[in-house]
């Protein structure tokens, strides 16, 4: 359910690729899933890592509510900039918030965007109850806690 979930909002977000840390209570550690968009997903459990093929996002998806397609975000990482049309990153927040929620408990959800620059990742970071951290390259840049609405 969790890696059709991923595929799920991969697919209807464009996005490049989904990390999950999955919160599987306080009595384990959580599960680390590496989705990129088209390709096998890893799980690492502790030293373990399994590949998952197919079969596994068989699955029915948890609801993910409004995903839509976004256009590629323009970046430029010297001077830590992102330039989009106008509600295309707090939906893309908003959405991967929503994600983390729907996945439950202390859960932590990266999706990488699409960008103009290929070499200049962008990522939108959420935890429930948490603020939204955006990550341009290297830098992180936690966004106020009612962000976004």
């Amino acid at each position: 359910m969790v890696v059709a979930t991923l595929r799920a909002y991969l697919e209807r977000s464009k996005a490049i690729r989904a990390i999950v840390l999955l919160d599987r209570g306080d009595d384990r550690a959580p599960l680390m899933l590496d989705c990129p968009a088209g390709e096998p997903v890893e799980v690492a459990e502790g030293e373990r890592t399994t590949v998952l093929a197919g079969a596994a996002a068989a699955a029915e998806p948890l609801p993910l509510g409004d995903v839509r397609a976004m256009p590629a975000v323009e970046v430029d990482a010297g001077s830590a900039s992102i330039a989009a049309l106008p509600g295309v990153m707090e939906h893309a927040a908003r959405g991967v918030r929503d994600l983390a929620a729907a996945l439950g408990g202390r859960t932590v959800v990266t999706v990488q965007l699409a960008t103009t620059d290929a070499e200049t990742p962008l990522a939108v970071a959420a935890r429930t109850g948490e603020p939204v951290v955006l990550v341009l390259g290297d830098e992180q840049f936690p966004m106020p806690e009612d962000w976004p609405r």
